[in-house]
């Protein structure tokens, strides 16, 4: 098996919490020898942990592509453990990698007009963002682009959550100006980095496997990030508010390295992207849900629900990114098209 650079060799503590992941993921999660020499295997690469919705749906993705293509097994990494997060896309590019979840953060770094689609504020709902990313002639010339000029595929978008704010220790925090100086936690991304600016605070770039304990030890005041992962990383153990912001409604894109893709024969096609497509309704279902429930959840943990003044948020935020220069790049009509979706 080919390793780029970018494979970890250290162990976060994230890793060393998912320990019984690992022993769970002894039987699923398996090595490449143990497939037969003549199969064609899926290497999956994601910073999730395993109580997370989406590695919970990419094991459902497993399950239905061995159960339908006997030509094809799949090896699932968790937790960051063989490409970091945000290096997955030359990772496939080097074809050292079959399978990364990426984001429209990702692709912006590589098709820098598209930065449109990480703007806060942007999508509505769950509902707007599979318009957007599946069924609509936005989607059709995104995942177009994506394909020429990146060599990936994208096979199904998920619904990772709507982001919210969440604080180390209990703050007022009404409009973007009460955030003003604190250390909030975002991927390594400029355009992730430019978010955090917009919404008030200080973004710090931190590997989501060490947040926990960056969060533990004051490295950050805070981070954004949704509710289903804010339960399944347990970060309302050293946290003590969570700031309804809602500032961004979340895709991840199951995308696949083009050599690999054409490579398949038609019928293994079909039995990935139809098993892409599934696991995608399966995250949505359980982070819905997850977000339903979620903030009781976290109020019964100890955890602070508050609410600030959504249209102070939303107002400087909107107006942070149309005065970029972000907005300049972006492609003449787009906006309204997404808005009428």
């Amino acid at each position: 098996m080919k390793h780029s650079k970018h494979s970890k060799t250290n162990i976060s503590r994230r890793t060393l919490l998912a320990a019984s992941g690992a022993a769970l993921a002894a039987p699923a999660f398996l090595s490449g020898s143990a497939f037969a020499q003549d199969k064609k295997v899926i290497r999956i690469s994601t910073p999730s942990p395993e109580a997370e919705w989406q590695a919970k749906g990419l094991m459902k993705f497993k399950e239905m592509v061995e159960a339908n293509a006997p030509t094809l097994g799949v090896e699932i990494h968790l937790n960051a453990t063989l490409f970091d997060q945000g290096t997955e896309i030359p990772a496939m590019q080097r074809g050292n990698l079959e399978v990364g979840m990426i984001s429209p953060q990702d692709i912006a770094g590589y098709i820098p007009e598209y930065s449109i689609f990480t703007a806060g504020y942007l999508l509505r709902d769950a509902e707007h963002m599979h318009k957007v990313f599946d069924d609509s002639d936005v989607a059709t010339e995104y995942r177009g682009r994506v394909s020429s000029e990146m060599d990936v595929t994208i096979l199904s978008s998920q619904y990772l959550g709507t982001r919210h704010v969440i604080l180390r220790k209990e703050k007022d925090v009404q409009t973007p100006a009460d955030l003003a100086g604190l250390k909030l936690r975002v991927p390594g991304s400029d355009t992730w980095q430019f978010l955090g600016k917009a919404l008030g605070a200080n973004p710090t770039p931190i590997a989501f496997d060490e947040v926990y304990l960056a969060l533990s030890t004051g490295t950050v005041d805070g981070l954004e990030n949704p509710i289903s992962d804010m339960i399944a990383a347990k970060f309302y153990e050293v946290s003590e508010q969570l700031v309804l912001t809602g500032h961004m409604v979340a895709p991840l894109f199951f995308a696949m390295s083009n050599s690999f893709w054409n490579e398949l024969s038609d019928d293994e096609k079909a039995v990935v992207s139809d098993a892409a497509k599934s696991q995608a309704v399966f995250v949505d279902e359980g982070t819905l849900a997850t977000e339903a429930d979620g903030t009781s959840l976290l109020e019964s943990n100890g955890l602070k629900v508050t609410t600030p003044d959504l249209d102070a948020f939303r107002s400087h935020v909107q107006g942070v990114y149309l005065e970029s220069d972000y907005a300049k790049e972006w492609p003449e009509g787009l906006l309204e098209r997404i808005n009428a979706l």
